[in-house]
This record gives C-alpha cells, structure tokens and sequence, in this order.
C-alpha cells in the first residue's frame, strides 16, 4: 500500500513539474506570438527570420550610406583658419585678414584681403596636401598654422 502512495505521489510530482512547464511555455508562446494574426509557431518564427534578414540587410545598407558619407566629407571644408592684420599704418583697426580653408587632407586654399582706404584686394592662393603653392606671407603662414592645428 505504501509503495502505491509513492507511485501516486511521484505521478503528482510530475503532473505537477508538466503543468507548471506547460504553463511557462504558454506564456513564452503567447509573448512571442504577442502583435501577430498568426497562432502557428512555425509560421511566427518564419514571420520573425524574414524580419531579422531585412533588419540586415538594412543595416548592411546604412553602413554602406555612413561610409559613402564618411568619404564624401573627407573632400568638404574640415579645417579653417583666419587671422585679421593692419598691413597699413595709416588705416585704422584690423580688416586686412587672411582666411585658409582645408579639407581632411590639407588640401584648400588661401583668401587673404588687404583693405586700403581706397579699395579692397582679394587674394587666393592654393595649399595641396599642406603645401602651399605660392610663397606666403606672414599672416598667411600664421593663419596656415592654426588651420592645421584646429
């Protein structure tokens, strides 16, 4: 008689332990399934697969786009440097000023403005690759240097 009960009491256990797993993967299913119209599990994780390829596949093309732009950005004005000068005793204040413009690969130009008070010159030089072409003058070199330093 008592080996009866043990059977009985281990079949309880088990019933037991298979319903409360039952019960857990219920709840995980319904979880899963949550936002669908779908009730098949098969159909759910296929739905679920085609969603993280094109979830990929996208991110494949973002990184593509960040590096395209990365490139790109590489050619634009990164750096610049300006700095304003009196290059005449008889004007008054700084509105000379020498203007360089570089993009990742020091590569720009040199803008430099002498004012008088009878005009304005505009002056353009260019820098390759850190190199200027021409001869610069002071100002021109000064504002070259805080170009490439940033």
């Amino acid at each position: 008689m008592n080996v009866i009960y043990v059977i009985l009491a281990v079949l309880a256990i088990w019933l037991l332990a298979l319903t409360v797993f039952f019960i857990i993967f219920r709840l995980f299913f319904a979880r899963l399934v949550k936002g669908t119209k779908q009730e098949d599990l098969k159909k759910t994780l296929e739905a679920i697969l085609a969603l993280e390829d094109k979830n990929a596949s996208d991110l494949i093309k973002v990184d593509r786009e960040i590096k395209r732009l990365e490139d790109d950005g590489k050619f634009h004005v990164q750096k610049m440097g300006l700095v304003r000068f009196n290059p005449f005793k008889e004007t008054g204040g700084d509105h000379s000023f020498s203007l360089v413009l570089l993009d990742a690969k020091d590569t720009g130009v040199v803008i430099t403005g002498l004012h008088t008070r009878e005009r304005t010159r505009v002056y353009l030089k260019s820098v390759k690759e850190g190199r200027p072409e021409f001869e610069l003058s002071e100002e021109e070199k000064k504002a070259l240097f805080r170009a490439q330093r940033g």
